[in-house]
């Protein structure tokens, strides 16, 4: 009975050690972060500068695609009644890339209409550069990321074995399993920023095709309008 008492004795104070050993062993996602050795640096960097491209272009875009739906129907009136210089001020009030190429067309008015056009499209080419801008950085930051990361896992792994190499006797596993996950977390963070630019990078993509699409049509009713003239 007393051999009874101590077993059952000391298997629940073994159950004890071990779940406090395995509350002790939680890690955070912030200690896993820190972890993760120096090649997390650039892959922070990268971080950043995807978030802020991401956010600048989206506020550039928006602002970009506020033309006003009835903008060419002004500019119509305006224009067939003689009042070019009242619509030349209604495009420069807008100051959204459609009324840029508009504001450009009406200037041209009075030249050949080859030429009108040739105007509107070099003024489309410049607008849309600009609405493009820093999109491939950040194409490049959603393709830089999992390599980093990756590069970051292969230097952990070669530092484990070099420490395992080091090690004189029996080779702890807690040695081997920490070097390994530490090399991983590199991996994970790198395919995690590398996800979310790819993912910002293909939404902005989207935004701007709409919009330039909205400016070929733009573009094609005022050069129709010329016409009717």
């Amino acid at each position: 009975m007393i051999l009874l008492q101590t077993l059952s004795t000391d298997s629940l104070s073994m159950a004890d050690s071990l779940s406090m050993n395995g509350m002790g062993q939680e890690i955070g996602l912030l200690d896993l972060l820190i972890k993760g050795g120096y090649m997390m640096i650039p892959l922070y960097l990268l971080f950043i500068l995807a978030i802020y491209i991401f956010v600048e272009r989206l506020m550039t875009l928006k602002k970009a695609s506020k033309t006003p739906a009835h903008l060419l129907d002004q500019v119509k009136v305006l224009v067939s009644s003689g009042q070019v210089e009242k619509a030349k001020m209604l495009c420069a009030d807008e100051k959204t890339p459609i009324a840029n190429m508009i504001a450009k067309g009406i200037e041209r008015i009075g030249s050949p209409l080859k030429n009108i056009e040739v105007s509107i499209e070099n003024v489309g080419k410049i607008e849309i550069y600009k609405l493009e801008k820093n999109l491939s950085l950040l194409a490049t930051v959603s393709g830089a990321a999992p390599m980093i990361g990756f590069l970051g896992t292969v230097a952990g792994m070669i530092q484990a074995f070099i420490a395992i190499a080091q090690e004189e006797g029996m080779v702890s596993p807690k040695l081997l399993s920490e070097g390994i996950y530490e090399a991983m977390i590199t991996t994970a963070t790198g395919l995690v920023v590398g996800i979310l630019a790819y993912l910002g990078y293909n939404y902005l993509v989207t935004q701007v095709s709409k919009l330039v699409h909205r400016m070929e049509y733009a573009s094609i009713e005022f050069i129709e309008l010329l016409q009717e003239k």
